[in-house]
């Protein structure tokens, strides 16, 4: 079964499925070893890994392009993937679908936010007419050539205009023929509750630490009654929480050992290989590589 297929099915089954977010390759394979179905790419660890920029529509399709085939190369799992508002107009979007489609992506999400967009957590963002965001939908569902190849759509109406509309957009958006609807930034347990009983289509949920949506377990997620739950800022947000304090300690006592020995966690050298399949990869070497 291909991994378009597997995600669809996954979305659909009856238990929530949880999708922690990617900012790299390495992050993706330690989320696919630790035992999780699927990885979602963020697009704020994006921005942050490979530019150093917060999530303010800094990267391009190009760049993001060439990530998500990283990361779907790196990993078995179906790959989600961040698309932005699809980098322009109905056009672009097209485009965007297939570079994604090609990249080995299972699955984006895209938004109605305008042109360059905004994190869906921060202050300042706008959105396109409804109209024009049901084209690039359209044009979306027709650029796709697997049909099982997952359109989620994403509408910021709820702070930009009110939830009476977002909801009306999202569905909509469902009648564009979205797979899945991720209805950013709900304010409240009942704005969710809300959400989930006005729209007749699988939901995703987005948890961001710090965010304005009220911070779940994916179990009361699945209460609610959401398909699927993200965690964009997780990891990259813990892994610049401990190169600072690393960092940090290096510069104090010119060396890291401390650092370990205080945080009482340590991946030995053969641990860190191990992440990357370096056995395996040993194997391959072992027999096709002539010496």
């Amino acid at each position: 079964m291909n991994k378009t297929t597997q995600l669809k099915e996954m979305i659909l089954e009856p238990d929530i499925l949880v999708v922690p977010s990617a900012y790299d390759a390495l992050s993706a394979k330690v989320i696919e070893k630790a035992g999780f179905r699927a990885v979602h790419m963020t697009g704020s660890g994006t921005s942050a890994s490979l530019l150093g920029y917060p999530d303010l529509g800094f990267t391009t399709i190009s760049e993001m392009a060439t990530h998500a085939k990283n990361l779907s190369l790196a990993i078995d799992v179906p790959l989600v993937v961040d698309a932005d508002s699809a980098y322009g107009n109905a056009l672009n979007t097209m485009r965007t679908v297939r570079e994604f489609e090609r990249a080995g992506v299972a699955g984006i999400h895209i938004e109605d936010q305008v042109t360059p967009k905004r994190c869906g957590h921060l202050q300042g963002k706008r959105v396109i007419s409804m109209d024009e965001m049901v084209g690039k939908l359209e044009a979306a569902v027709a650029a796709r050539e697997d049909e099982d190849f997952q359109i989620i759509a994403r509408t910021d109406a709820r702070e930009c205009v009110s939830m009476p509309e977002a909801i009306r957009r999202a569905n909509a958006y469902v009648e564009a023929g979205a797979d899945c609807i991720f209805l950013e930034a709900p304010l409240s347990i009942d704005e969710m509750r809300e959400i989930r009983a006005a729209i007749d289509a699988p939901l995703l949920a987005n948890m961001v630490e710090g965010g304005k949506t009220p911070w779940l377990t994916a179990d009361e997620l699945g209460n609610i009654g959401f398909d699927l739950v993200i965690y964009p800022l997780s990891g990259w947000m813990a892994a610049a929480v401990v190169l600072r304090e690393l960092m940090s300690e290096l510069r104090e006592t010119g060396t890291t050992q401390g650092f370990w020995d205080r945080i009482g966690m340590r991946m030995t050298f053969e641990e860190l290989f191990d992440v990357f399949d370096y056995p395996r990869i040993q194997s391959f070497e072992d027999r096709y590589v002539t010496r």
